[in-house]
């Protein structure tokens, strides 16, 4: 595999949630007086990842990642569904900001183990390096507060582009700055519409992260860890 660059999407590839979304949802309703089992949580949405997916396509979703009131609003949608799932009924005004809150403080936010040797281990090549996500502007300084800014040659975060995956113009904008072609690109995320089908589209190399083993169906190389990425792109150890 030819290879130039190595471009990552964000949340879930790069960085999660801590614990974890369902733990930290959870989390969330134990301070508002309401129990909830995490598992529950995870089951939800696991069980809605198909419908969320169109949500995020829909004319009601459109650009949500640009404005702090789209942000909102399709979170709403998100969050009210989750605790409708989760049994927890009656007005859900209040439990809805505490999630946004908590959701968007870059406090609850971590590294997965396995992203910084990875991107040290790919800053030792000549390859360049790039972020494309959807997410609000304040990944940049997310990207600052986990000491990873620095790796990227190149970061293309939605909210600041006003393009959001799946459109081709994203990662078009993103292999421009990088002066790349799209045939030796390659770009590691972890949902196969957005990412992996997306990417495709445009000529890139996908290649799907996929921790939880969730998606074994998706026609791209799929690794179970950051750790096995220099591999899968023909690095020697």
């Amino acid at each position: 595999m030819e290879v130039d660059a190595v471009f990552f999407d964000a949340g879930e590839t790069l960085l999660y949630p801590h614990p974890s979304f369902a733990e930290l949802f959870a989390e969330v309703l134990r301070e508002e007086g309401l129990r909830v089992d995490p598992a529950e949580v995870q089951e939800a949405v696991s069980a809605s990842s198909h419908r969320f997916n169109e949500l995020l396509r829909s004319e009601e979703a459109h650009l949500w990642s640009t404005s702090p009131e789209r942000s909102r609003a399709v979170w709403d949608t998100i969050y009210r569904s989750f605790l409708a799932d989760v049994g927890i009924a009656g007005d859900h005004d209040r439990l809805v900001q505490a999630l946004y809150e908590r959701f968007t403080d870059m406090a609850s936010y971590r590294l997965h183990p396995d992203a910084l040797p990875t991107l040290e281990r790919l800053r030792t090549t000549d390859l360049r390096l790039g972020l494309i996500s959807n997410f609000e502007e304040w990944l940049e300084r997310l990207l600052e507060a986990l000491e990873v800014r620095h790796f990227f040659d190149v970061t293309v975060i939605s909210g600041i582009e006003g393009v959001e995956k799946p459109d081709a113009a994203i990662f078009r904008i993103a292999l421009e700055r990088a002066g790349v072609p799209a045939e030796r690109s390659v770009y590691v995320g972890d949902n196969p519409v957005f990412d992996i089908e997306a990417a495709r589209e445009v000529g890139m190399i996908p290649v799907l992260i996929d921790r939880r083993g969730r998606h074994p169906d998706t026609e791209a190389t799929r690794i179970t860890s950051l750790d096995d990425l220099p591999a899968a792109i023909g690095l020697q150890a």
